[in-house]
């Protein structure tokens, strides 16, 4: 009988799957048992998450039997992920047994950088997942045919880690362009972005700079072809500093430019103080947090406002509530945001977001989102009125008491719970 081996170095043992796990064994020792004979069925999972490479799961690791509804599942498989200060992503795999597997939980995390290509990504991901099965393939005896080798290393071969020049920062720059035109109009947009960030446990720091050019060209049955405008500019900073795993303090700060919005130049700064009721520790599955901020903002308007205003201060505060779940029923990400200017009360915003996802029952599921603003602060606007080309081309704010969107979705299918097979012809 084939012996399947498994080689799984010593940093696997401690729940995090990094780099080293890469082992050629590991990719071709349990992926490849296929061949082999069994003495049970294969376990049946169901695999819950947005994009981690479900077709590449399901083909490279064969001795599973994957299904569309996790009631008929012996163990379910949720995979999220967040991006790490160096640009990478950290996947956090949560297996929970189902049915006769109940109560044998597990929490694997693999972490990739952001040079990693593709590749690399996905098969991290499809070790993760044969290290996590492998305890439930065991829960009832070892089968005969699985082996196991741990190679461990002796700690005066492993090499050191080696220094890092950058002392952890990260920088991006980013830009495109587009050119777009027919006979009687023609359209240019260039976008920009520079950012530089920090991140470790205690610190996180972020720089962020964004432009946007747009530019229209119109030939009407004038002389002269009618040219229009738009530009965006913004620099926004974030120093945040952790206080335990409830609390973090920090300030923000943003100047910005933007004709759209009638300001010319806006510098604003504000100290902020953050309450997680759940630890921070628990962020890929949950997150309840309060963020309460105070400062000022200094403000120069292209044009006089409705308020007569060429230039003013704004004393302002906010307050804003983030929740964000994701479980075996489905996720829900809501927030709300409340802020006001200090100098005149009646001046304020409020903004509800909401995203939810809910499986009702076996193959339906229902999804919603909300975005939706009372507005009363719009102090930006230009006393002139919008002309009709402005408001055409949406060159200019307009005056609004309120914004809504809604959106609904529901989803039902039906048919064989199965779906390991992958074939990809024709591209689909």
């Amino acid at each position: 009988m084939t012996s399947i081996v498994v080689v799984i170095r010593a940093c696997l043992l401690t729940g995090v799957v990094p780099m080293c796990a890469l082992h050629p064994a590991v990719a071709a020792g349990v992926g490849s048992q296929s061949a082999a004979p069994t003495q049970a069925p294969p376990l049946k999972v169901f695999l819950d998450c947005g994009n981690c490479f479900q077709d590449f799961l399901r083909a490279d690791v064969t001795f599973l039997d994957y299904v569309r509804d996790r009631s008929e599942a012996d163990v379910h498989v949720l995979i999220t992920n967040v991006e790490t200060g160096g640009g990478g992503r950290e996947y956090t795999l949560a297996f929970t047994g189902l049915k006769a597997l109940a109560g044998t939980d597990r929490t694997l995390r693999t972490v990739t950088s952001r040079d990693d290509p593709e590749d690399i990504v996905r098969r991290q991901l499809a070790t993760a997942l044969r290290l996590g099965m492998l305890n439930y393939m065991a829960a009832e005896g070892v089968p005969s045919h699985l082996g196991i080798s741990v190679e461990l290393g002796a700690p005066e071969n492993r090499a050191a880690p080696a220094g890092d020049r950058w002392n952890t920062w990260v920088f991006s720059v980013r830009g495109s362009a587009s050119f777009e035109g027919e006979e009687s109009s023609r359209e240019t947009q260039l976008v920009g972005s520079l950012s530089a960030d920090r991140i470790t446990p205690q610190w996180k720091i972020t720089f962020g700079s964004d432009f946007e050019q747009e530019t229209e060209e119109f030939d009407l049955d004038e002389d002269d072809p009618v040219k229009v405008n738009r530009r965006e500019r913004e620099f926004e900073w974030l120093v945040a500093k952790a206080l335990g795993e409830h609390w973090s303090v920090g300030a923000t700060g943003e100047v910005e430019s933007s004709t759209f919005e009638n300001i010319k130049l806006s510098v604003a700064a504000a100290p902020a103080v953050e309450y997680n009721v759940f630890p921070y520790s628990s962020y890929t599955r949950r997150q309840l947090r309060t963020l309460y901020a105070i400062g000022a903002e200094r403000r120069e308007y292209y044009e006089v406002t409705l308020f007569g205003k060429l230039e003013e201060t704004l004393p302002a505060h906010s307050l804003a509530l983030i929740f964000e779940q994701r479980e075996r029923w489905g996720s829900l990400e809501a927030r709300a945001v409340w802020s006001q200017y200090l100098h005149e009360l009646d001046k304020s915003r409020f903004e509800v977001e909401a995203e939810f996802s809910l499986r009702v029952a076996r193959g339906l599921s229902v999804g919603a989102q909300v975005n939706a603003s009372r507005i009363r602060d719009q102090l930006s606007l230009p006393a002139r009125g919008a002309s009709p080309e402005e408001v055409l081309l949406r060159l200019r704010r307009l005056q609004s008491g309120y914004e809504y969107d809604v959106g609904m979705s529901v989803t039902y299918s039906f048919g064989s719970i199965f779906s390991s097979v992958i074939n990809p012809r024709f591209g689909r």
